[in-house]
């Protein structure tokens, strides 16, 4: 594979409407296509054209289909006179976008195995020195008209970063060798921090995006709502907590579900976190550093919408609404994110001023909000209005990202969304309650 820098880099920064910055801009271009090449590098040719199931990619997709947005939402419209790269790239790795055209299903991504990796590798170069070559002799009217979408293709790439390392151990996990991504060392299993409860008071609380820097649509228009007194919990759920749910039979005992979660667990099999396995009296998980012993001080990753719900139940508790939890996050984004290259989740820390902990990084952790728009909230005319608004149906929101998302990426208004069934994902807990 190629050479390429292996430590990964913040998002954009700065206001995309300021000139002066467009030369930042562009450096942050070529260091998140870079970051992207960097996390492949303990692939081998094999690992980029497995599809493990119809919601993952390959990650030869991937690559191709982050290097296809910007042909086709900046080569394509800014350049007279540009020729893609190859004419049926667009029907092989669009992924939605209805109004560009005509796209191959997602469930068929895996059966690719042409163009060759190479190949792919061989589109990116070239697209991005034709970015390289545009961007540095753009005008500074056309600065103004592209800019926000080159903002928005670096963001969507650092998405795909961290669905690529998801679909990675997806794929990984499949394979009975569960071969190792990368190395982590073994650390002591040490207690948890004690649960405490933080309380906030009722009022009206601001909501959604405002201010300066990139943010989805889906974050605005930032507006009131009326939050009543809630309690949050001071950490997310650990392991060990939820090792106790299961041994209390949490997985056989209908009282604690939703009708639908307790019906995927019968048709689904259900009995742990997915990735977990029991070898003999002990738990063990797969990571991408390969098969681990559970860690009971650690978050509880990879569980679903359905799980998280059932756990909350019964422990007493239930999970955060969004303006809760985006109250609560009121904090600096420090944690554990795709930048330190653990790729796993890590004990909370004593010792810390900032609360609640990890509240940021680790794990995505479920809301009870259904992922709906805001008031007001109206998608962006063309192709690019259909990269969230279309999906605000039967699915729920996720806040705080995760041990694989890029620190730069993420922001206290930040909505990730998964239908309730969803487990791939690094997806955790954060408990609370009513005051």
């Amino acid at each position: 594979m190629m050479s390429s820098p292996r430590t990964p880099v913040p998002a954009p920064g700065g206001s995309t409407d300021d000139l002066a910055s467009f030369s930042v801009l562009v450096r942050d271009f070529n260091a998140v296509r870079q970051t992207s090449i960097a996390l492949c590098d303990p692939l081998e040719p094999e690992d980029f054209v497995v599809q493990s199931m119809p919601d993952a990619s390959p990650v030869k997709w991937h690559l191709a289909h982050t290097t296809w947005f910007f042909e086709e939402f900046i080569l394509s419209a800014f350049v007279p006179g540009y020729r893609v790269y190859h004419p049926q790239f667009s029907y092989l790795f669009n992924s939605y976008y209805n109004a560009v055209g005509q796209r191959l299903s997602r469930s068929q991504r895996g059966l690719i195995t042409r163009p060759t990796v190479q190949e792919v590798f061989d589109y990116r170069m070239a697209v991005d020195q034709r970015m390289n070559e545009f961007l540095g002799g753009a005008e500074p009217d056309l600065i103004q008209r592209m800019v926000s979408l080159l903002t928005l293709g670096l963001n969507h790439e650092q998405q795909h970063q961290e669905l690529l390392l998801t679909d990675v151990k997806h794929a990984l996990w499949h394979n009975p060798l569960h071969p190792v991504f990368k190395h982590r060392n073994a650390e002591p299993v040490e207690s948890a921090l004690p649960m405490r409860w933080l309380a906030y008071p009722e009022g009206v609380r601001w909501v959604g995006f405002e201010g300066e820097g990139f943010a989805y649509d889906n974050e605005g228009p930032r507006h009131r709502e009326f939050v009543d007194g809630f309690r949050i919990a001071s950490r997310p759920v650990t392991n060990g907590e939820y090792l106790e749910f299961i041994e209390d039979g949490g997985y056989s005992r209908p009282d604690a579900w939703l009708s639908d979660g307790w019906s995927t667990v019968q048709s689904q099999g259900w009995d742990a976190p997915l990735y977990w396995e029991r070898q003999g009296d002990q738990w063990w998980t797969f990571s991408l550093a390969g098969m681990q012993p559970v860690n009971l001080a650690e978050p509880v990753c990879h569980v679903s919408y359905y799980e998280a719900d059932a756990f909350a139940r019964w422990s007493g508790a239930r999970l955060p609404t969004e303006a809760e939890w985006e109250t609560a996050a009121d904090v600096s984004i420090t944690g554990n994110f795709l930048e330190s290259s653990r790729y796993h989740p890590t004990p909370a820390v004593a010792g810390t001023d900032i609360e609640p902990l990890q509240i940021f990084g680790d794990v995505w952790e479920w809301t009870a909000s259904a992922y709906l728009p805001y008031p007001g909230f109206q998608p962006a005319s063309g192709a690019v209005g259909e990269y969230n608004g279309k999906f605000m149906c039967n699915q729920h929101v996720l806040r705080g990202g995760s041990c694989a998302s890029p620190r730069g990426h993420l922001r206290p208004t930040y909505r990730n969304f998964f239908y309730a069934d969803a487990r791939w994902q690094f997806s955790g807990i954060r408990l609370a309650q009513s005051l």
